[in-house]
């Protein structure tokens, strides 16, 4: 009995593109390689994209909404602050894979692109925005707690740096305790 091929989604060819942003930026993604990846015909792709354009736009929504507000609301949902930041960098930390692209780090290569610009700038919105509330819950000044949500989101994001280019970073529960003990007030 041979089976039929599996039909492809609009949203299977965004994830593949978001996987081959993730390993070499906008530039990486295009249809052939895609294809080829995803073990399907150009055919597929245009059954549910007009052109390349279409595919980043649609690849970089799913990125934002599945790392801006869409995926913080279960965090903004913990009534204690100090927990939900506690979970916030556990969960960040944790999610951080050793030699791992990154999507986002990837797309600040293509900063000046201004379709990046702008689902980069809600990304990082809603994360500070989390963040700043956190800190205010926390006891802090509006304005300190702007600052220190800026402080702990530069750390997340060095965290995912040095997870893509050291193999020897300790594991990630060391790291989330570690993070719990600099930026809880």
């Amino acid at each position: 009995m041979v089976s039929k091929p599996t039909r492809l989604s609009a949203q299977d060819w965004a994830r593949a593109a978001l996987q081959a942003i993730a390993d070499g930026g906008l530039a990486a993604v295009g249809v052939e390689p895609l294809a080829r990846t995803l073990g399907v015909t150009k055919g597929s792709f245009y059954a549910h994209y007009r052109n390349r354009d279409e595919l980043i736009a649609a690849a970089l929504a799913e990125w934002g909404r599945s790392h801006g507000d869409e995926s913080l609301a279960a965090f903004a949902a913990i009534a204690d602050p100090a927990q939900r930041l506690r979970d916030l960098l556990t969960a960040v930390v944790q999610a951080v894979q050793p030699l791992a692209p990154s999507v986002h780090l990837s797309l600040l290569g293509d900063r000046n692109d201004p379709r990046v610009q702008d689902v980069v700038q809600r990304v990082n919105r809603a994360r500070l925005d989390l963040l700043a509330r956190t800190y205010r819950e926390l006891g802090l000044s509006p304005g300190r707690a702007e600052s220190r949500a800026r402080v702990a989101y530069a750390a997340i994001l060095g965290l995912m740096h040095l997870a893509q280019t050291d193999p020897d970073a300790p594991r990630a529960a060391v790291l989330a305790d570690e993070a719990a003990a600099v930026f809880l007030p």
